[in-house]
């Protein structure tokens, strides 16, 4: 195989670390997860060890019994590292990077990747990536704290280069406001939240509507998420249901 599209990332991770997106996809993707010939899925740079690969195969397995989760590292060691943990054909790891390995998922899943890259590296990544997904499937690409608690990550479909959705999750016992969420944006985003850019816009109607709801708090941080979601006045691309998990799903801001 040619060498792998991208760099050797620093590889941390933790356990749960990505649960909050994995609940998402299994969500999201349901129906290009039960309607794919070969539910087939990549964990891009599951870093230093491969638990992020483990634990999406078995929260996907849910949706898709019969899913297969590919864990690719551009690091042979990690790749070597990880092999004690493969379950072929449930969960294999191999060495690759952007071009996927050559592989057509239905579902990649980028989280802490691009993060550690140029934003001008962005697009190029976006383009590898989505123009090997399999017809119907989804990249999702973002980012989060070591401890999964804030997370943000964008969805884009196959052959796209211009994500649909952004996504904000966290832990709501724990937020302190939605602010917080603008050191964790994916790196296409980050460095436009300067007033007058969309994704500005987006973060400061909801801080406001977050402290607009602060009366909600006795009732609990719940209650006080869904109140300022509906409050900010903004569509979403979710509902009720999802907003109780502590995220909320609005278009892409572009």
């Amino acid at each position: 195989m040619s060498k792998p599209f991208g760099e050797e990332t620093r590889g941390t991770t933790n356990p749960n670390r990505l649960r909050r997106v994995d609940r998402w996809i299994a969500w999201w993707c349901a129906h290009a997860l039960t309607s794919a010939p070969d539910p087939l899925v990549i964990d891009l740079g599951y870093g230093a060890t491969p638990v992020t690969a483990i634990e999406l195969r078995d929260r996907l397995a849910a949706v898709r019994p019969d899913v297969r989760v590919v864990g690719l590292e551009i690091s042979p060691e990690r790749v070597a590292d990880a092999q004690p943990f493969a379950d072929p054909p449930r969960l294999e790891f191999l060495r690759g990077g952007f071009e996927l390995a050559g592989l057509r998922p239905v579902v990649v899943r980028a989280l802490n990747v691009l993060r550690q890259y140029d934003e001008s590296a962005v697009p190029d990544a976006w383009r590898t990536m989505t123009s090997a997904l399999a017809p119907g499937g989804w990249l999702i690409e973002g980012t989060c704290d070591e401890l999964g608690r804030v997370c943000t990550w964008g969805a884009l479909r196959a052959g796209e280069q211009t994500p649909v959705s952004l996504t904000l999750s966290a832990k709501l016992s724990t937020l302190e406001s939605p602010a917080v969420f603008a050191e964790r944006l994916p790196k296409a985003l980050i460095h436009h939240n300067v007033p007058g850019e969309p994704v500005h816009t987006l973060l400061s109607n909801l801080d406001a509507a977050w402290r607009y709801a602060a009366p909600y708090n006795a009732f609990g941080p719940r209650q006080r998420w869904l109140a300022t979601i509906r409050s900010a006045g903004m569509t979403t691309l979710d509902g009720p249901q999802r907003w109780r998990l502590g995220e909320v799903t609005f278009r892409w801001p572009s």
